[in-house]
């Protein structure tokens, strides 16, 4: 099974090409804190103690109706090395199996989230997918959530704020959550960044930032400019952050991780104007002590986002708007370990987006601890 780090590298971008970047400035000035490996291990390790411990006797967490929550923590059980034949692991694949539809998705049969939970099921199967037994499931999946893009298929041209986006399920109102999740669900399905349904989603994350170009036309663009991301153009525009007194849709951090790392799955490079505003937006907001423009809510999705994204675009350190050079594994490992919970768990007090529920809090904790193995 391949490392994640090892899967996001396909984008085919070079850690030399980024050190580069003078408008970018990543290098450090001087040797920033190295990973504590020990701390690393210790947290992970009870992080990974407390899913297994928290199963329900069926093979999943939290409930059945959510198997979105028992893929996602299955995949960050996986990528934080517990292999799939570990029964606890063995357990919920088998029960996830069970998900698996006539029409290829991955999904409760009542939910209106059949596109997410797809998407992570893809993921997690990816990461079992040692022998190539879910290679057919995998395929069959692809093939759905192609089937759930929004395009001409759906009678629309490329000049509508849907087009190419994914949102929740069936053919709800696309997002850029769903979208990101939509487009690394397809490279891990081995789906090539020039692939019509990776660029046809570029289209849409694109219209996602606040950011005046050729790529983006929509009334949003002009209003606020930062370069940051905000959530969806489609149906009016909505940003989880609020809107700015002329109806602009404002930028937040987890976002425009997800937007970022969304464009160099897509094969965007780095000299590319939309990756250099959305560099210059983190620059400005670098920090883990809140998900910027949010607050504490989606504090550990803004986590998972964050480092994704940062290793996508291979960096080990990176330097902020006043020069500060942030070895970013080094400072996510040690606000995780201060923020977890004596049995291991992650939660958030902040409720929204099911952020309160240890198990799927745990699993993105775990899945940003993935990335902050110490660079070689």
């Amino acid at each position: 099974m391949l490392s994640s780090r090892r899967v996001l590298s396909f984008v085919g971008i070079c850690a030399v090409a980024w050190a580069a970047l003078a408008s970018v400035s990543f290098a450090a000035d001087a040797p920033a804190k190295k990973v504590d490996v020990e701390k690393l291990q210790k947290i992970q390790k009870a992080g990974i103690n407390y899913l297994k411990n928290s199963q329900l006797e069926d093979g999943l967490w939290t409930t059945e109706t959510v198997p979105g929550i028992s893929a996602l923590v299955t995949t960050a059980l996986l990528e934080s090395g517990v292999p799939a034949s570990d029964p606890v692991v063995a357990k919920a694949l088998k029960r996830l199996e069970g998900y698996i539809q006539k029409d290829g998705g991955i999904y409760y049969s009542k939910s209106n989230h059949r596109n997410y939970e797809t998407c992570i099921s893809i993921m997690a199967l990816h990461a079992a997918n040692k022998d190539g037994r879910y290679d057919q499931t995998i395929k069959n999946a692809e093939k759905f959530l192609r089937g759930l893009q929004w395009d001409k298929g759906e009678g629309i041209e490329s000049s509508d704020t849907f087009y190419g986006g994914a949102g929740y399920g069936g053919h709800q109102r696309p997002d850029l959550s769903n979208t990101q999740f939509l487009i690394e669900a397809l490279r891990k399905a081995g789906v090539k960044s020039d692939d019509p349904a990776i660029q046809k989603a570029l289209v849409f994350v694109s219209r996602t930032q606040n950011l005046e170009s050729e790529f983006n036309t929509t009334p949003f663009a002009s209003k606020v400019n930062d370069g940051g991301f905000y959530y969806t153009p489609a149906a009016g525009g909505t940003s989880q952050a609020g809107t700015t007194p002329d109806g602009g849709l404002r930028s937040y951090g987890s976002m425009t991780y997800a937007g970022l790392k969304s464009m160099i799955f897509a094969g965007v490079d780095e000299k590319d104007k939309r990756v250099k505003a959305a560099t210059e937006w983190i620059r400005r907001h670098y920090t883990l002590k809140e998900n910027p423009g949010m607050g504490l809510m989606g504090l550990y999705y803004y986590f998972h986002t964050f480092a994704k994204a940062l290793d996508a675009m291979q960096v080990d350190e990176f330097k902020d708007e006043k020069g500060t050079a942030h070895n970013w594994r080094a400072e996510l490992v040690n606000q995780l370990a201060e923020l977890q919970n004596e049995n291991g768990s992650w939660t958030n007090t902040q409720k929204r987006w099911y952020e309160s529920d240890p198990n799927l809090a745990t699993a993105y904790a775990l899945l940003a601890l993935s990335y902050c193995q110490p660079a070689k």
